[in-house]
């Protein structure tokens, strides 16, 4: 059975760079208290109506095109990763493929947050072990920009997110120290709500009824989205920090380890650590805990702010365009996000 191989990797980035001092035009909020807490200097923000996470995806997707040494065409499956697709629905999946002009492939959308590059690098992987397809583009993308609250209110979500892209081609390869040597999903939905974008959904919780009976006609035509909502702010993301932290600095270290032991690798053996970019605070208390140094960890927070979905395979490309990732080398990639949902996949360069 074959292994795959990442052949290809591209990433996106908007040419809009946010400072933390550009943000204190909206918000009580200084360069100092941001870094603080995340560590982040800057972020990147697509262009409000030319740049959309699908375009964003084509882009990144492009490089890793050209860099595998093949052409759209060659492309026989999509999986597309993101919480902020251009459309309710369809996803961006279907919506890259015509963009691309690829031929009549699937393609397949992946809701797994910060996790979602990973959950898909699997789903993926499966793929062409089974030698079901040969040429799977997988990709993840962001545009968070144009969901967020820019106020004092929502200031401790805002400051963090970035938008941005990256994509990688996965092949098969019969080299034996090469490729995806395992992956690991898991969840814990015990605490689903305390980092959640509850609005727009069909749950109609905020109105604290059981069943339809308990509404008139009236206000049954605006659950999904109504003027309350907006006014009451209910229509942006909702994030219990602490908590979150508190979950992430037990769950990264676990599912790294768990790749490690499965595969018969000790930490020391890593070349490089690329987690999701989430909090710089909560990358350097995982490298604490599994005692590594600098030079085995890789991050980009500090430029990018968190990108979810998009800021592994951004991390990842970085780190290659830099040298960073060498022939044969351990390259560990892991993430925790909202759901709860974390990953990790181990794979020889």
């Amino acid at each position: 059975m074959p292994r795959s191989k990442i052949a290809g990797i591209g990433k996106f980035i908007p040419a809009n760079r946010v400072t933390n001092q550009d943000l204190t035009k909206y918000m009580d909020t200084s360069d100092e208290w941001i870094q603080e807490r995340t560590g982040i200097l800057e972020r990147h923000y697509a262009h409000r109506t030319e740049e959309t996470t699908t375009t964003m995806g084509v882009e990144a997707a492009k490089i890793a095109i050209e860099r595998a040494g093949i052409t759209p065409q060659d492309i026989d499956f999509i999986v597309f990763a993101t919480l902020s697709p251009d459309y309710y629905f369809p996803g961006c999946g279907v919506l890259l493929q015509r963009a691309m002009q690829m031929k009549e492939v699937g393609a397949l959308d992946v809701r797994n947050q910060c996790s979602g590059f990973l959950y898909a690098i699997s789903v993926a992987d499966q793929f062409i072990r089974s030698g079901m397809y040969k040429n799977i583009l997988v990709v993840g993308s962001e545009k968070h920009s144009f969901g967020l609250d820019f106020s004092t209110r929502g200031r401790n979500i805002s400051v963090i997110f970035g938008d941005g892209a990256g994509a990688v081609v996965l092949q098969p390869t019969e080299k034996e120290n090469q490729g995806i040597l395992s992956t690991h999903l898991h969840s814990d939905g015990a605490s689903a709500e305390i980092l959640a974008m509850y609005n727009p959904g069909t749950h109609a919780n905020h109105w604290g009824a059981q069943n339809y009976a308990d509404f008139d006609e009236a206000e049954i035509g605006e659950m999904f989205m109504s003027h309350t909502m907006i006014d009451n702010a209910q229509n942006f993301p909702f994030m219990d920090g602490q908590s979150v932290f508190k979950k992430a600095v037990v769950k990264f270290p676990e599912v790294i380890m768990e790749a490690l032991q499965a595969n018969g690798y000790q930490a020391t053996d890593i070349n490089l650590l690329i987690p999701h970019q989430a909090n710089l605070r909560i990358s350097q208390f995982v490298q604490q805990k599994l005692k590594l140094r600098d030079e085995q960890v890789y991050n980009n927070i500090q430029h990018y702010g968190n990108t979810t979905a998009a800021s592994v395979p951004i991390a990842l490309c970085e780190a290659w365009e830099k040298g960073k990732v060498k022939e044969g080398g351990l390259v560990c990639l892991a993430a925790f996000g909202s759901g709860f949902t974390w990953a990790s996949a181990l794979l020889k360069w």
